[in-house]
């Protein structure tokens, strides 16, 4: 089985990127291989592979991916619960999984493109009223006090992620997507959560929909 990685630059700041996932549109989904027509569909024992260079990353991804397709009635494994931090991240060490769980098919997602923009914003002050009466008929003794924070800075993220079917008989990519999607945070707040949820909701259902695995 030949496993393609897209090992590039940009793969240095994914983790911060995804980190920063909580203000996102859902993915928009390419298909950019169809189904082969030898795919010896549907499958049933994936083995899950994302290819970050944050271990929690990969982690919360091939999690959610799993959970998702278990809700379908797949045997789904996560590489990560296969594996630690030290773990060699070889085409040699997945293909030792692949035959542990008798794996009859692979599904690795993996970073394509990230393009990052970093904005600095003030924030609006707050300000509370101390109002207090004096000895004099009408007049009144008023206290502002203003509380400013800090300037935060904002990510503008556009994440392209491929996403790749490997069949274990054939030892040949059968399917492959592409999802664009677009994500604003705060650095102050990070929540990667919701990346996770959406990213494999987007590639669980695709994966249905194209009879890759059980309805």
């Amino acid at each position: 089985m030949t496993i393609t990685f897209f090992w590039k630059r940009t793969l240095l700041v994914f983790g911060a990127a995804v980190t920063l996932a909580a203000c996102s549109m859902g993915p928009q989904i390419t298909r950019t291989q169809d189904v082969s027509e030898s795919a010896d569909t549907p499958y049933q024992n994936i083995l899950v592979i994302a290819l970050f260079p944050s271990f929690d990353t990969r982690r919360g991804l091939e999690k959610e991916i799993v959970r998702q397709l278990s809700e379908h009635g797949i045997d789904a494994v996560a590489s990560t619960s296969m594996m630690n931090t030290k773990t060699p991240v070889t085409r040699q060490t997945f293909l030792a999984m692949v035959g542990s769980i008798d794996a009859d098919a692979v599904l690795i997602t993996q970073l394509a493109n990230l393009e990052s923009k970093t904005v600095l914003k003030d924030m609006s002050p707050e300000a509370t009223y101390n109002v207090r009466p004096t000895y004099y008929y009408n007049v009144w003794n008023v206290e502002l006090t203003e509380y400013v924070e800090p300037p935060s800075i904002e990510v503008k993220s556009s994440v392209v992620l491929a996403t790749q079917l490997y069949s274990v008989l054939s030892r040949e990519a059968v399917w492959a997507i592409e999802s664009k999607l677009k994500v604003v945070q705060d650095v102050s707040q990070p929540r990667h959560y919701p990346f996770f949820v959406d990213e494999a909701e987007a590639i669980v259902a695709h994966l249905s929909r194209d009879g890759l695995i059980a309805q």
